[in-house]
């Protein structure tokens, strides 16, 4: 998701992801999570060239000036919050 918006302002991105089905199906024109508005995103984005996706991380590493790494999503409410998650409440990573 994060990827995607990068790319929405402008940027050139690519996504790594080690699971290759994952990444079969974004670069298939679909995407692995549901999030309103996100599909259309990715597809508008992939058409335009500026959203990539790799499963090697050295093609990956060398790619742009600016790496960011994303994590899954918690799939419940009750993460702990030691987990470095966002808080809402806070605004802010919950670990911080």
């Amino acid at each position: 998701m994060s990827g995607a918006c990068f790319a929405e302002v402008g940027n050139d991105v690519l996504c790594l992801d080690l699971d290759s089905s994952k990444i079969r199906m974004l670069e298939a024109g679909e995407i692995p999570i549901y999030e309103p508005g996100l599909l259309e995103v990715v597809r508008r984005n992939r058409a335009a060239g500026r959203l990539h996706f790799t499963t090697e991380v050295e093609r990956a590493v060398r790619f742009g000036t600016v790496q960011c790494i994303a994590v899954g999503t918690p799939p419940a409410r009750t993460v702990p919050p030691t987990s470095g998650t966002c808080s809402p409440r806070r605004g802010r990573s919950a670990g911080t």
